[in-house]
């Protein structure tokens, strides 16, 4: 059962139905052809085999292994079966590890899925990539709306509004891979995906190894890299985006110009910080000024005063002090 999962891991939808079936008592005995076809998290076996199986009078059987829970004081050698079994798990990623530092590090590409803009090379999948005229028109939009001062949340709901396919969803249409769950609504553009592709090299033409890792053979879950273990070979592939755009791009995206409540981003906003303190000033509408002033108070220093700046569309900006109450 469970063709195409690991035994490294338990979260395999027949097993778990299985144990749903232990655990209301509808199960008498469990054969296996030997221990390893459970699993290879010798913790894991042991609880099942060990704990839920007799607690629930079920007789397991691992035939080849030679293991009968009827006659438990045959099976003390059991659990050096399950760390052997184990082990071969942790050897054979250690190999799987190997080839591939070998290869990010030789110039080869190791991601599974291009990122949104590029696709595979028919002539040579493993080593090519190729631009896709259609992804890139909307990667270079993407980019062109941050230059014009739109943030993440503002682009994703552009494209949301223009019905434009989000990254998974153009990615099944087109026959390929998706590298994600598919979302309800197809034009559900999410602001971390906007937020990566402002932030990809590969836009550059740059093939980028060694992003992310994993925390152990037992877990799938990706940890980012630091930027100096990365591996980068430049011009690997055709640019979408020019060094000058991809720089100003980021110089932005450190001082993120958030919109008020009002829907309007100041002229200022990312870029005033406090005498004081060195903080982000804010802005707020004024209450008790005209309606076309705002006010931009910075971060409250220890004192108990605040600054405020008032700026009017035909007054220069100055300041004065606030004493705060608080």
């Amino acid at each position: 059962m469970d063709d195409g999962y690991s035994g490294a891991n338990f979260n395999r939808p027949d097993w778990k139905r299985m144990i749903e079936l232990v655990e209301n008592d509808k199960v008498g005995v469990i054969i296996e052809k030997d221990m390893s076809r459970i699993g290879r998290n010798y913790l894991e076996v042991g609880l099942y085999t060990e704990m839920l199986f007799p607690e629930h009078d079920i007789r397991f059987i691992a035939v080849n292994s030679g293991v009968d829970g009827a006659n438990q004081q045959d099976n003390d050698f059991t659990p050096f079966l399950n760390i052997i079994n184990e082990f071969y798990v942790k050897d054979s990623n250690k190999k799987v590890k190997a080839v591939m530092k070998q290869k990010g590090e030789s110039g080869e590409y190791l991601t599974t899925n291009p990122p949104y803009g590029y696709m595979k090379d028919p002539a040579n999948p493993k080593r090519r990539w190729i631009v896709d005229d259609e992804a890139t028109a909307i990667v270079r939009q993407i980019f062109a709306w941050c230059m014009e001062g739109f943030g993440p949340s503002q682009i994703a709901k552009k494209l949301k509004e223009a019905k434009v396919d989000c990254p998974t969803v153009y990615s099944m249409k087109m026959g390929r891979n998706a590298p994600a769950k598919t979302p309800d609504n197809p034009y559900d553009w999410a602001p971390r995906t906007i937020t990566g592709i402002l932030e990809k090299q590969e836009y550059l033409g740059h093939m980028v190894n060694f992003k992310t890792r994993k925390q152990s053979y037992r877990s799938k879950k990706k940890l980012e890299n630091p930027p100096d273990k990365w591996k980068i070979f430049e011009n690997t592939h055709e640019a979408i985006i020019d060094e000058e755009t991809f720089a100003r791009v980021q110089e932005l995206r450190k001082n993120k110009r958030r919109p008020a409540r009002t829907g309007k981003t100041n002229m200022f906003s990312g870029l005033v910080r406090c005498a004081d303190c060195g903080g982000n000033c804010t802005t707020v509408p004024a209450t008790v000024l005209k309606p076309d002033k705002i006010t931009s108070y910075a971060p409250l220093p220890a004192k108990g005063a605040r600054r405020s700046a008032i700026l009017t569309s035909s007054e220069p900006l100055y300041w004065k002090k606030v004493h705060s109450n608080t």
